[in-house]
Formats: structure tokens, C-alpha cells, sequence
């Protein structure tokens, strides 16, 4: 039941952020990051985005599929780390289910489009920090922490096995 919580927790939190840094792993075994706009998060915690199937990406994910996905919106406060497997998939209905105005920018034809196609992330772990008070409280509280010796509690943090 938890893990039900945390996981619509964390589609709550990933659907405000949207964008992430998606890290693969390059052919030289380094991190290779870019932005990236979550297309969907589903009710099992599979996150989905859109992609150039031709794409660097594409080939890293097809040589080593472990993935890093970081979302931070400094001014909520909420910061989230999925770590997980991605697989790219060719699915016609997620395809249309999921595109939207911007990514017809990168991909002009639509889910036509012969390069399009989906990636899938399966989270093996996620984290989130979200301390979503107005800045103003935060302070408060920082300051309240110095002041009276107590360690500062920054807000909601949780780890989520899948």
C-alpha cells in the first residue's frame, strides 16, 4: 500500500516538473545528459517519453539501458531522482495517447513521423525531496533550526523501491 502512495506521490511530483536531465550511459562508459519532457507517467510508475529512434540516445539505451532521470524545480522546492531501465518501444496507441503540441516541434509528422518512437523507463528506485512551503517558511524554519540548535527539517523525503 505505501509503495501505492509513494509511486502516485511521485507521478504527482514528475506531471509539475515535467522536464528532467535523462542520463544514459555513452559508448565511452561516461554520463551523457539531456532535457527532456516527460510525455507520461502511468498508474505503475513507467515513465514514457518521446524520441528520435536514430538518436545518440537511442543507441546508448539500446547498449546499456540503465538510466538516471533528475527533475528539479527550484522554485517549489521539489527535487526527484529516478533510476531505472529504459527500453525504446514502437506503440502506435501510447504514440497517440501521448503526443502533444510540442512535440510536433521535433517531429513535424506526427506520430507518422518514421523517426518517432517511445522510450520507456522502468523505475528500479526513485527519491524525492519536496520542502513545497513558500520561501519565506523555509527561511523561517532555517533560521528557527540555527537558532534554537535543532536540526532543519526541510520537508516531505522518501524512497520508493519498484
Amino acid at each position: 500500500m505505501k509503495n501505492e502512495k509513494n509511486i502516485a506521490i511521485l507521478k504527482t511530483k514528475i506531471e509539475e516538473v515535467r522536464i528532467c536531465l535523462f542520463t544514459t550511459i555513452s559508448e565511452k562508459d561516461e554520463f551523457s545528459s539531456r532535457p527532456m519532457a516527460t510525455a507520461k507517467v502511468e498508474e505503475d510508475g513507467s515513465i514514457w517519453f518521446f524520441t528520435n529512434e536514430y538518436s545518440l540516445k537511442s543507441k546508448e539505451i539500446s547498449k546499456e539501458n540503465q538510466v538516471t532521470l533528475g527533475y528539479s524545480s527550484p522554485s517549489d522546492n521539489t527535487y526527484i531522482t529516478v533510476n531505472g531501465k529504459a527500453e525504446l518501444v514502437d506503440d502506435r496507441v501510447r504514440k497517440e495517447a501521448y503526443f502533444s503540441a510540442p512535440v510536433k516541434a521535433w517531429f513535424p509528422d506526427g506520430i507518422e513521423d518514421p523517426r518517432l518512437i517511445l522510450v520507456k523507463v522502468t523505475p528500479d528506485t526513485a527519491e524525492y525531496w519536496d520542502g513545497s512551503s513558500s520561501k519565506v517558511v523555509l527561511a523561517f524554519n532555517l533560521l528557527k533550526a540555527i537558532v534554537t540548535g535543532e536540526q532543519y527539517e526541510g520537508g516531505q523525503h522518501d524512497k520508493i523501491n519498484f
